[in-house]
C-alpha cells in the first residue's frame, strides 16, 4: 500500500481500510464492472473524465477490469473548467493508455442559454445545463459503440445527492458507489494513482471556482462521519457530537441533506393506484 496520508488533519473520524480490505474492494468493483458490462451484452464502457479523484479511480479500475480497449474516455470541458483539471484528465487517459476524446461543450451549452436567455444567469440551472450536456454525450457515445456508461458517484455524494439529476447520474452503474470520500482517496493511492489527483480539491466545476466542500457547507471527512456514524450508523445526534467533537448544527445539516435528496435517489414517482 501506497503512503500516501489521505486522513486530513482534524478528521474526526478514521474510515481508512485494512491493507486486504483495499484488495477486497478492488476486486469486486473490478468484478463489477465486468459483470455489469457482461450482463448488458456491451462491448465495454464509456466515462467522462473530469480530471477529478473519483473519476480517475473509476478509470483505474475500469481499464484493470475491462482492459485498454474496454474503456473510451472522454473530457468535455466548459469555461467553467479549470485548464489544468482537463490538462489532469487528458493525462490520466494518456496515463491508462485509453482511447480518448475532447469534446468542447460550451457551444452546445450556448444553444440552450440561447433558447431561454432569461435562465443564463441562474448559476445553479447554468451549471447544471453542462453537467446534463455531458451525460447526453456520454450516452451518445456509449449507444453508438455498444457501451454502457461508467458513473463516478462515491456513497457521500450519493446520500446527499450532491450531484446533478439526469446529469452526472444520468448512468448504468456507479462502481465506487459504496465508498467515502476517504475510502475513495485511500484506494486510489493504492492503486497508483499519482499523488497529487489523490489529493486535489474536489469540485463539480459547475462553474468558475467552485469547490464541493464549500457549496456542502462541510469538508468531506467531518461528512463522511456524520454519515456514517448517525445516518448509515446507530449513534443518536447527542451520541454523534459527543464521539466526533462536530456541532448539531453540521449534523443537522447532513441529515437535511439526505431528506431533501431522497428523491434523486428512487425512480420518479406516480399516484398510488386508485381503488375502483
Amino acid at each position: 500500500m501506497t503512503d500516501i496520508d489521505v486522513l486530513s488533519d482534524g478528521a474526526p473520524l478514521d474510515l481508512r481500510l485494512s491493507d486486504d480490505e483495499l484488495e477486497a474492494h478492488r476486486e469486486h468493483i473490478t468484478s463489477f464492472i465486468r459483470d455489469t458490462v457482461d450482463a448488458a451484452g456491451a462491448d465495454g464502457a464509456v466515462l467522462g473524465l473530469s480530471g477529478g479523484i473519483d473519476s480517475t479511480l473509476t478509470a483505474f479500475l475500469a481499464v484493470e477490469a475491462l482492459g485498454e480497449d474496454g474503456l473510451h474516455g472522454l473530457v468535455m470541458p466548459s469555461v467553467a473548467n479549470a485548464e489544468d483539471m482537463m490538462s489532469d484528465a487528458e493525462g490520466v487517459a494518456e496515463m491508462l493508455g485509453i482511447e480518448y476524446d475532447v469534446v468542447e461543450i460550451q457551444p452546445i451549452a450556448e444553444k440552450f442559454f440561447d433558447t431561454f436567455p432569461e435562465a443564463a444567469n441562474n448559476r445553479m440551472a447554468a451549471g447544471n445545463v453542462y453537467v446534463r450536456t455531458r451525460g447526453v454525450l456520454n450516452y451518445f457515445v456509449a449507444n453508438h459503440e455498444n457501451r454502457i456508461v461508467l458513473g463516478t458517484g462515491n456513497r457521500a455524494e450519493a446520500m446527499t445527492g450532491y450531484f446533478t439529476k439526469y446529469g452526472d447520474q444520468a448512468v448504468d452503474c456507479n462502481p465506487i458507489g459504496n465508498l467515502y470520500k476517504q475510502q475513495v482517496r485511500q484506494l486510489a493511492a493504492h492503486v497508483g494513482v499519482p499523488e497529487d489527483l489523490v489529493l486535489q480539491t474536489p469540485s463539480a466545476e459547475m462553474w468558475s471556482g467552485q469547490t464541493d466542500e464549500s457549496e456542502l457547507g462541510l469538508t468531506y471527512d467531518v461528512l463522511d462521519a456524520i454519515l456514517a456514524l448517525h445516518v448509515d450508523g446507530p449513534l443518536s445526534m447527542s451520541a454523534t457530537v459527543r464521539h466526533l467533537g462536530v456541532s448539531e448544527q453540521q449534523v443537522d445539516r447532513v441529515v437535511e441533506l439526505v431528506k431533501r435528496s431522497a428523491h434523486k435517489r428512487s425512480m420518479p414517482p406516480a399516484p398510488t393506484e386508485l381503488d375502483l
